[in-house]
């Protein structure tokens, strides 16, 4: 082991120095000074009291500076002392920080070697060796060298994305909700979906599963977030409407076709961020945090409330032994809290106001989605094209029929089918080739009284206005002759005679010359002078006749 090994040598990567002589940070840059005075003899006593009052050292030892640094030596003399390598920082990361066990391979070592004939230094002592770790060492390296890199990102400085406008980004991310609930008589963890505008902090929209949420949770939280309700008594007001952005993390159901293919219809570009990385979506991961702080953790049966338990995850005497909410209850107090969370908790950020009045007072437009399209594309699409037949759209090794397919489509037409992830008890039907809504389906073989009945109806009504469009038309089409007593030919009813003829005739005539006469042919007279009338209106019109002749006194005696 050489004496290079541990003195004098470069610290690991990311290594600091620290001064070893009073005022070194700047005594290159003040003896350097100094030196140029002195050589174009300007140098006096105030030059060198302002360099020991801002180093903070005596006169006499500015005057030392100056003497080394006449020799050509400006900086501090680098104490030869025992520093961290490479080596040795590969040694504390096998033993998980462990410096005494370090020492102890060093110790051993060093005996080996001298016991083969060679000539060592001496190992420094433990403290020496805790002194260097402390010295070469910065906090996050230390952290990792027992935590790994999870240990090493919580002292990591991160930078903050600018304030943008509502709507520039959204983020999503799904939370794992620490508190038990009771769903058909067993305990769950629910999982909430949410959304969240990064430049307001609002929550356009959330979807809660009592499970781990896949698709149909994106999806319907998506199609929340999409949709804005004017009403300020809503569930989340007019938040809302189509994002520039949205970021996410890698996720698999994030990723997944039907999500890209949802919002890529609208032309939402989704950003997907590198895994284990919240720093990188810091909104929702707030969004998070807060929800844990000020809400998950006041609630009953909250398995990250401080205990009395040794063994983690174990539920003894100790154990949080109070009545558990039921779903549909946690449902309804997280929905509540999302509503104090956009209209009543304030953010220093948006300078005191809450997420709905700062949403308010951005001038920014906002893009709203049409109704009809959010329905059809927040919804899952296998891409194929189907037959509508005699038993219905078959999806999913079932037939799915709607009381619609007795009008507005029949056997043989070729349809779309979208539907919501894992809800297989009722689709959406579309046209193949327009696109058209054509209505829900739900299962034949498990169709409810209700939907019977609604079937029953629709066939009736078909029915019925098949027979009255054939009546009709054989009113129009067949002739009816009068019944006759003698042999002779009968008579057609409903026949004109010769008059009636006639007279029809003559009006088609008269509304023929109708049509052929002109209204606009003699212009209109002039209006007064005292009306405001357009230019164009005047020029349209027949000029003024002359007034106050004779003519006029003889037609007023006439008269």
């Amino acid at each position: 082991m050489a004496k290079t090994d541990f003195f004098s040598g470069g610290g690991p990567e990311g290594a600091g120095e620290v001064p070893l002589v009073p005022g070194g940070l700047g005594r290159e840059q003040a003896v350097s000074r100094l030196l140029a005075l002195e050589e174009r003899g300007e140098l006096d006593a105030e030059h060198v009291r302002l360099v020991a009052s801002s180093a903070g050292v005596s006169l006499k030892t500015v005057r030392r500076w100056l003497e080394v640094g006449r020799e050509g030596r400006t900086g501090p003399v680098e104490r030869d002392r025992f520093r961290i390598t490479d080596e040795l920082h590969g040694q504390l990361v096998a033993w998980c920080g462990n410096a005494a066990a370090v020492h102890r391979d060093l110790v051993a070592e060093t005996e080996r070697a001298r016991a083969e004939g060679r000539q060592v230094p001496d190992v420094p002592s433990l403290a020496t060796l805790h002194r260097a770790i402390r010295l070469d060492l910065n906090p996050g390296q230390r952290a990792a060298l027992a935590g790994g890199e999870r240990a090493r990102r919580r002292h990591d400085v991160h930078l903050r994305r600018p304030r943008q406008w509502r709507n520039a980004c959204w983020e999503a991310d799904h939370k794992h909700i620490p508190v038990e609930v009771l769903l058909d008589g067993k305990l769950v963890f629910p999982w909430v979906t949410w959304f969240i505008d990064c430049a307001t902090g609002a929550v356009p929209g959330a979807a809660i599963t009592p499970h781990q949420p896949s698709r149909d949770a994106i999806l319907a939280a998506l199609r929340i977030a999409l949709s804005r309700d004017e009403d300020p008594t809503g569930q989340y007001g007019p938040i809302g409407g189509l994002p520039s952005l949205v970021r996410i993390d890698r996720g698999a159901d994030f990723l997944s076709a039907t999500v890209a293919d949802a919002l890529g219809h609208f032309a939402v570009p989704v950003q997907d961020l590198p895994a284990y990385r919240p720093d990188l979506k810091g909104s929702i991961e707030n969004l998070n945090r807060c929800a844990q702080k000020m809400f998950f953790a006041s609630l009953p049966r909250y398995t990250h409330a401080p205990s009395l338990r040794l063994r983690p995850g174990a539920r003894g005497k100790g154990a949080d032994k109070a009545a558990p909410l039921s779903f549909a209850e946690f449902v309804r107090l997280l929905l509540e809290w999302i509503t104090w969370w956009n209209t009543e908790h304030t953010s220093q950020a948006l300078g005191g106001l809450p997420p709905l009045e700062a949403w308010r007072a951005d001038p920014t437009p906002i893009e709203d989605v049409d109704r009809a399209l959010l329905h059809r594309y927040t919804l899952a699409d296998d891409g194929r094209t189907r037959t509508l037949t005699a038993s219905g759209v078959r999806f999913n090794k079932r037939y799915y029929v709607g009381e619609w397919m007795h009008g507005e489509a029949q056997a043989g037409c070729k349809v779309r089918v979208r539907f919501i992830p894992h809800h297989d008890h009722e689709i959406e039907v579309y046209d193949a080739a327009s696109g058209k809504y054509l209505g829900p389906a739900h299962p034949s073989d498990a169709a409810t009284p209700e939907q019977r009945r609604a079937h029953r109806r629709r066939k009736a009504s078909e029915k019925r206005r098949l027979a009255k469009a054939l009546a009709a038309a054989s009113r129009h089409t067949r002739d009816r002759y009068a019944a006759v007593t003698e042999a002779e030919a009968p008579r057609r009813l409903g026949a004109l005679s010769a008059a009636e003829a006639e007279r029809v005739a003559e009006r088609e005539r008269l509304s023929d010359a109708a049509d052929l006469a002109l209204p606009d042919l003699i212009p209109p007279a002039a209006p007064p002078d005292h009306w405001a009338t357009p230019a164009s209106l005047r020029a349209k019109c027949r000029p003024a006749e002359p007034s106050g002749g004779a003519g006029d006194d003889e037609r007023g005696v006439e008269q």
